[in-house]
């Protein structure tokens, strides 16, 4: 039994408390001075007896707000009345849209199935525009690789095998009819399992919510569906946005089977990289998009805070959460991140912003730096990443080291993401369904909420005023640069990233000892999704790694 009393004082005290919704109110005693200096000490302060006589009142007040608070049922889609804001002081993405012109790669049919399963975006539209592949054929080349790994990569959730083959069909009606609506029309696709449809199960990877069914359409689907996308299956996510363990088991790593496929978008990266679709849809709010491609050797991209909709999308932190492609290719995370990007109604944190990309670039007319110390730093594939500035100073860019510093303490930011987290699963706490859960360790989600029950508004605020100095300093270094090369986990880049919004591609830049994949990271400016998307694409074109694709047992 939980010690309520003792919770109670504390969340008193701007902490929080995680109490079952059935315990009445009337049943607790008033709090004693006694209590709340022992719930000072959890939050680092010490106040005289008589500042605690006087506080007594208001603290067995709160009482009646928690109380009526708790009487109203949030959905997790209720966004907080105030959101983050990515834009520095007075500084404006530009807005003056160009139209792109896709690069259709001529492509001959593969002789094999399985070589065509795992062409690229560019390629498999270049296919389906000519009509050497119908999408019919396509999504059933799809589905069978599904039906024969999805159990043995554990990536599935919910195959939609009529409804995919049925849109399918329409698809090759419509280009047949000289309706072609663009670079997705008819390519299969799979979706993170945080994303809702109509008239399936949206999971959340998590037993508590393994047979929930939303109504709402997720912009991202939407969107992908108006372009002739054709969505084929609902993959899997660490429960509730975390890791590669869900409630069916643990997402693999088609590389190598004894390994996840590290996480939160475990089944994208994993089925991606497999060939069981023709690209996905990932989130990231603190490495989720950047991991599992590393880990499985895709090419991702996490666009800028802002950028995507998050409409119908479970969310874990309102203020950190985003949507991005997982592909093959850069280039084709390019043609997904078109189709996806701009404004929504039902998402208020949206920015318009161009995204006027180029399939060609110059390296040399960009300002392009990389984190030296990082670089220097021993780290696993830390020759692949030196590697990599060679071939961009083959490529003409003149590299510059950069240094990513600040005296903020970002590691204790973190509360930000865990605090909100805590907030958007709060029922789930409260009512011990959290014990439904697979991980239950120290660092797992049911503790994490949990700790965070205590984590005081005064200090959450405080961490956010933090964060709008950090925008405002890290958005003056990228200012100096168009790109910035990091290795994918050096230092606090991904946290500092995450928390400021940057985008960041991701792609594969060989294999370390162990036979795994590795990757590198490209840092671009907010909005800028174009030039590290075009930096991108001329580092695949000079090596090739993302043409490599793993073998996998029949």
């Amino acid at each position: 039994m939980k010690n309520h009393k003792l919770l109670l004082m504390t969340g008193l005290l701007g902490l929080g408390l995680a109490l079952g919704a059935a315990i009445p109110w009337e049943r607790l005693a008033e709090l004693t001075t006694a209590e709340v200096a022992a719930a000072e000490k959890v939050i680092g302060l010490s106040f005289t007896e008589t500042e605690r006589e006087q506080m007594l009142p208001g603290l067995n007040g709160f009482q009646e707000a928690y109380s009526a608070m708790r009487e109203y049922s949030l959905e997790n889609s209720v966004m907080p009345a105030m959101q983050f804001d990515p834009l520095p002081i007075g500084w404006q993405p530009s807005y003056a849209p160009q139209p792109i012109s896709w690069e259709y790669p001529k492509v001959k049919r593969p002789r094999s199935n399985e070589e065509l399963a795992f062409l690229s975006l560019p390629e498999l539209a270049s296919l389906i525009k000519s009509r050497k592949v119908s999408s019919e054929e396509l999504t059933r080349v799809y589905i069978d690789r599904i039906k024969t790994y999805s159990d043995t990569l554990q990536c599935l959730i919910t195959l939609l095998e009529e409804d995919a083959l049925a849109q399918a069909r329409k698809a090759d009606q419509e280009i047949a009819a000289g309706n072609y609506r663009g670079p997705l029309h008819g390519i299969p696709y799979g979706v993170k399992d945080l994303l809702s449809m109509p008239g399936t199960k949206t999971t959340w990877g998590a037993m508590a919510y393994k047979d929930q069914e939303l109504e709402a359409e997720a912009t991202v689907v939407r969107k992908l569906n108006e372009a002739g996308a054709v969505c084929i299956a609902k993959l899997t996510l660490g429960a509730l946005a975390m890791g590669d363990v869900w409630y069916g088991g643990v997402t693999k790593n088609p590389w190598n089977l004894e390994q996840g496929s590290s996480g939160s978008s475990a089944g994208s990266a994993s089925a991606t990289v497999a060939g069981l679709v023709g690209f996905s849809i990932g989130t990231e709010t603190l490495g989720s998009i950047v991991s599992p491609s590393t880990r499985c050797g895709a090419s991702g991209l996490r666009p800028t805070y802002g950028r995507v909709s998050r409409y119908g999308a479970m969310a874990l932190s309102w203020s950190m959460d985003k949507i991005g492609p997982i592909c093959r290719t850069a280039e084709g995370a390019a043609m997904v991140f078109a189709t996806i990007q701009g404004p929504d109604d039902q998402d208020p944190t949206l920015i318009q912003a161009d995204f006027n990309y180029s399939p060609q670039v110059d390296l040399s007319q960009l300002r392009v730096g990389y984190l030296k110390d990082h670089f220097e730093e021993d780290h696993r594939g830390k020759a692949n990443d030196s590697t990599v500035l060679s071939v961009l100073r083959d490529l003409g860019a003149n590299l510059q080291p950069v240094r990513l510093e600040t005296d903020i303490p970002v590691g204790a930011l973190r509360i930000i993401l865990t605090a909100e987290s805590a907030a958007a699963f709060d029922e789930l706490t409260r009512t011990d369904r959290d014990s439904l859960l697979v991980r239950q360790n120290n660092w797992a989600w049911p503790n994490t909420f949990r700790q965070n029950r205590f984590v005081p508004a005064v200090e959450y605020i405080q961490a956010n005023r933090l964060r709008r100095l950090l925008t405002q300093e890290v958005h003056a270094l990228f200012q100096e640069y168009d790109v910035i090369v990091a290795p994918s986990f050096g230092g606090p880049q991904l946290l500092i990233t995450n928390l400021t919004g940057q985008p960041c591609v991701v792609v594969p830049n060989g294999f370390a000892d162990d036979g795994g994949p590795t990757s590198i990271s490209f840092l671009g400016n907010l909005y800028d999704e174009a030039t590290i998307l075009a930096v991108a694409k001329a580092y695949q074109q000079a090596t090739g790694f993302d043409e490599m694709h793993p073998k996998l047992p029949n």
